[in-house]
This record gives structure tokens, C-alpha cells and sequence, in this order.
């Protein structure tokens, strides 16, 4: 994306910004894919920490599940004689088909948390967030943010360059993505993990609950998708080729 406001339009981006952006960004569309599908099993939403199909939602998304109930497992006697104690199996056969979905998800996020922490740890050492993120004081106005909003929504959009050259809207956008809804959804991600929680019980509480974790995750996870959706068709309205090339191969 590009804006009107920039400290030093000419400034390529550096290569580890580049290398980190890419493998983000396609673990994203990994986790996206994998999300959705996780989410067909089961689109009802709750507060807490109990939800399942015998308790209230909050709220359940119009999508077709992705699997049909095969019935509660039989019981099965241990030994062949009267009296012998019996399975208390009360899983649904699909949560085993649900397997690929979950080992996807996982596998992807944490390829986006360790890439994440490697930017956290360059973006601050190098001084890329204080350089080219970090609205300065003559910049953070009321004003230039009117100014830059009416212009995105009247699609004035300037041409690419071959760096960063961001404005206040943009940076703003950038340090929201970077600062909150990443975190947020790395943190409610975890919490969902039992093992997790297991070692970490505090995740719980400060999640308000497993199931308030996943409502949690799975609206920062729209917002994603919606910041996803939107720069991409600024990068498309700055000048595709360009910012690709600023973002790939060129120096």
C-alpha cells in the first residue's frame, strides 16, 4: 500500500523484511484454509468454558458442517465374560477426520510465530519500526489522519516506490496488525492447546475461558482476513508490478 507521507520514499525494503513477509503471509493463507475448514465441524460460538451442541451459543455461523453425526460409540465389554466393565468412548467418528485440518493449523501457525518473533526482535533492533512505522510528532494529527482517510476512500491511492512509504493511515493499520491482532490471536490460539493451558493455566483466565479464546480467535481472524482483503487491492490500485518487485526480487 502507499500513502502520501513518508520520512524517506527511496529507502528499499531491507531483505529480512522481505524474507519475513512472504513465509507470513503464506502461513496466514495456510491457517486461513485450515481455519475454515476446522470451523465447518463445528460453526457455533460461546462465551467461557463449556460449548458444545447440548449447550447455548452466542452465535453459529450459516455453514454447511462438513461431516454428519455417526451416533454416540457403542459400548464395548474389555473381557468376554458377564459382568466385565465397558468402554465409556463418547466421541464422534468425525473428530478422527478432522485430524489433517487440525495438523495443518498447527503446523502452520507456529511457522507464523516464530517468523513473527524473528520480525518483533529485527523490527525493533534495526530500528525498522521506529524508522518506517512509528507516526512522527509532525505527522500524528488529526488532520493528516482526515486527510489520509478521505483520500483512501475516494481511492486516491499514489503511486507504488520501491520501499516503504507509508502514511498515517497505513502506519496506523501496520502497528494495529503488528502490535494487536497478531498477538491476540497467537495468544487465543494457544490457549485452545489443553497442553498448553496445561503448563500455562493463567492463558485461561486472561482469555475469559477455552471458548472465549476461540470467539476471541475467530475475530481476529476476520479482521486479518479484512486487512488481507484491503491491502491487497491497494497494492493492485498503487501499482501491482511495482510493489511486487519492491517486495521480491528487486534491490
Amino acid at each position: 500500500m502507499q500513502a502520501s507521507i513518508s520520512p524517506n520514499p527511496t529507502t528499499p525494503h531491507k531483505r529480512w523484511v522481505k524474507i519475513t513477509h512472504w513465509i507470513i503471509t503464506l502461513s496466514f493463507l495456510a491457517l486461513t484454509f485450515t481455519g475454515y475448514e476446522m470451523l465447518m465441524v463445528h460453526p457455533r460460538f460461546y462465551w467461557g468454558e463449556v460449548g458444545n451442541d447440548l449447550t447455548p451459543a452466542l452465535f453459529e455461523l450459516p455453514v454447511s458442517r462438513n461431516y454428519k453425526h455417526g451416533g454416540w460409540d457403542k459400548s464395548t465389554p474389555f473381557y468376554q465374560q458377564a459382568g466385565s466393565p465397558i468402554s465409556a468412548s463418547r466421541t464422534y467418528d468425525i473428530f478422527n477426520q478432522n485430524g489433517w485440518g487440525r495438523s495443518g493449523h498447527f503446523l502452520a501457525a507456529w511457522f507464523l510465530v516464530l517468523t513473527g518473533l524473528s520480525y518483533l526482535v529485527a523490527g525493533f533492533v534495526t530500528g525498522h519500526f521506529r524508522r518506517n512505522l512509528w507516526p512522527g510528532s509532525s505527522e500524528f494529527t488529526l488532520q493528516h489522519l482526515r486527510q489520509d482517510l478521505a483520500n483512501h476512500l475516494k481511492m486516491k491511492v499514489p503511486p507504488a516506490t520501491n520501499g516503504p512509504h507509508y502514511g498515517l493511515l497505513q502506519k496506523s493499520t501496520y502497528l494495529i496488525v503488528i502490535f494487536f491482532l497478531l498477538p491476540v490471536i497467537a495468544i487465543t490460539g494457544l490457549t485452545m492447546s489443553p497442553a498448553i493451558t496445561a503448563a500455562y493455566p493463567f492463558l485461561i483466565k486472561i482469555c475469559f475461558g477455552a471458548q472465549s479464546a476461540r470467539t476471541i480467535h475467530f475475530f481476529a481472524s476476520v479482521a486479518l482476513v479484512g486487512f488481507l482483503i484491503i491491502h491487497v487491492v491497494m497494492v493492485i490500485l498503487s501499482g501491482f508490478k511495482t510493489q511486487i518487485g519492491a517486495m521480491t526480487w528487486r534491490k
